[in-house]
C-alpha cells in the first residue's frame, strides 16, 4: 500500500474512533474512489502516491462543484456539507499557489513561448501545467492565461 493511501486509512481509523462523522464519511468516500480507480481497467493494480493525489484532487473538485450547484439550487445546508468535506480533503492536497505566484509563472511562460492572442492559449498551457502541477486548478490557470493574453 502506498504511504499516502495508508495515511488516509489510518486517519479514517482515527476519525472513526473519535466519532468524527464528517471526516470518516469523507475519507470513506475518497478511499472508495481510490479503490475504484485501482480496479478499473483490465487488471487491478496498486496506485502510486501521485495517482492517489490525483484521485483526491478530483474528489475535492467534485465537492466544490457540488457545493456550487447546491448553493445555486437554494440548498444551503447541503452546500455547507460539501464545502466541509472539501476542507477535509484540502488537508491532503499540496498548498495552492497564490494568485501572485500564478501570475509570475504564466507571465514567464508567455515570454518563453512568445505567445499572443487567443490561439496561443494551448501553447502557454502546455508550458505552465508541468510547472504548476497540482498546486493550481486548470480553471484558475486558464483564467490567468486569458487575462494576460487579453482574451
Amino acid at each position: 500500500m502506498s504511504p499516502f493511501k495508508s495515511r488516509l486509512q489510518s486517519d479514517l481509523t482515527e476519525a472513526i474512533r473519535s466519532r468524527d462523522e464528517l471526516v470518516s464519511s469523507t475519507l470513506r468516500l475518497t478511499l472508495t474512489a481510490i479503490t475504484n480507480e485501482e480496479v478499473a481497467g483490465k487488471t487491478a493494480r496498486e496506485l502510486s502516491d501521485d495517482e492517489v493525489l490525483k484521485v483526491i484532487v478530483r474528489e475535492a473538485k467534485k465537492r466544490r462543484e457540488a457545493a456550487e450547484a447546491f448553493e445555486n439550487g437554494g440548498r444551503a445546508e447541503s452546500a455547507a456539507r460539501e464545502r466541509a468535506e472539501g476542507e477535509v480533503l484540502a488537508a491532503y492536497l499540496p498548498a495552492q499557489l497564490s494568485d501572485d505566484e500564478l501570475k509570475v509563472i504564466v507571465a514567464d511562460a508567455i515570454a518563453q513561448t512568445g505567445a499572443s492572442g487567443p490561439q496561443a492559449m494551448g501553447q502557454v498551457m502546455k508550458v505552465v501545467r508541468p510547472k504548476v502541477g497540482d498546486k493550481a486548478e486548470g480553471g484558475r490557470i486558464a483564467a490567468e492565461i486569458k487575462s494576460q493574453l487579453g482574451v
